[in-house]
């Protein structure tokens, strides 16, 4: 279910970057995910139902981070998405590797706690700076 999700949600968070600033349409949807941190104190049945929308929501912000890079290296796409790629799936990896030495040392519940937190450092998106308000002052008059 939440491969699933994440490949729609990958699909699906297009769209509104062209919609919306990339860094804003991100921050929204980071935000919207620490509302869903409920799921680390659900039972097992509204654990999988919480963990589509979760999914969703924390893949559809990867095409707007990507964009956002992008925009702030222009002419650079190639290299910043490849950087981009590179440095989230080794953070993955490094990751899983913590957590489950945090899960070998405390329990898999604390792990739970933990992880249900995370997606709250997704309020920093808020100070991230404004591309649009670059991109308008660098366009002649």
């Amino acid at each position: 279910m939440f491969l699933a999700a994440v490949a729609f949600g990958t699909m699906i968070g297009g769209p509104p970057v062209t919609a919306w600033a990339a860094n804003t349409s991100s921050g929204l949807r980071f935000r919207r995910t620490a509302l869903l941190a409920a799921a680390a104190h659900a039972n097992l049945f509204w654990t999988g139902v919480l963990t589509v929308p979760i999914g969703v929501i924390l893949a559809s912000a990867f095409p707007a981070i990507v964009v956002y890079a992008q925009e702030l290296m222009p002419g650079r796409t190639g290299t910043v998405a490849g950087l981009f790629f590179g440095f989230a799936f080794g953070m993955g990896g490094i990751g899983a590797a913590v957590l489950g030495k945090l899960a070998d040392g405390f329990g898999i519940n604390t792990v739970y706690e933990v992880c249900a937190f995370l997606p709250v450092i997704g309020l920093l998106a808020a100070l991230l700076p404004d591309v649009e308000h670059r991109r308008a002052r660098a366009l002649p008059a």
